[in-house]
């Protein structure tokens, strides 16, 4: 009953979503995911899950969804994955990144999830054969810290801005569809 009742609220908050959705399950998480957002292995053993968001028109490449998880009670407060989200972006008016994001928190289904929307040049961390990435200017993340009994899970969108721009939707739709699940 009470998976059907955020099922509604989802479908009732965004429209165009209904019926175009994927339940979902990862390391203790119930959600739903828009139907367009591709699944695909997970490229490090940190990344619970992962999929591909299509690229918009306009854009070079696709996005990225990640949901991160450490393992059941591990000290990963929300501030600090806001602190190392942030040094990942650089403003191009100069602003510290920590000014310049948009930080929200909410409670959903037991659930305290804080999320970060900024924008900027992207300074992504070694890949996993060493070298730095080169930086990608005009990205977008978006990202949420989800605390609960059995967490932290941490989600982290990033890509082009059009392209995070139009996954915004089925983001704030899978954050309302949380819901913890033993």
């Amino acid at each position: 009953m009470r998976w059907n009742a955020i099922a509604a609220v989802v479908v009732l908050a965004y429209p165009a979503l209904a019926g175009d959705v994927i339940r979902s399950e990862a390391v203790g998480l119930r959600f739903t995911v828009p139907r367009p957002w591709d699944r695909v292995p997970a490229t490090a053993d940190i990344r619970a899950a992962q999929w591909k968001l299509r690229r918009a028109p306009g854009d070079l490449k696709d996005g990225e969804l990640v949901l991160f998880f450490f393992g059941t009670g591990q000290d990963v407060s929300a501030w600090e994955n806001l602190d190392r989200w942030y040094g990942q972006f650089a403003r191009p008016d100069g602003r510290s990144s920590d000014t310049a994001a948009v930080v929200t928190t909410q409670a959903v289904n037991s659930l305290k999830v804080t999320t970060v929307d900024l924008a900027g040049t992207y300074k992504a961390g070694p890949t996993s054969d060493g070298p730095l990435a080169p930086p990608e200017r005009g990205f977008r993340l978006l990202a949420a810290a989800v605390e609960g009994e059995d967490g932290p899970w941490l989600f982290r969108a990033i890509g082009p801005e059009r392209t995070i721009a139009a996954a915004r939707p089925g983001f704030d739709a899978m954050l309302a569809s949380l819901a913890p699940h033993r």
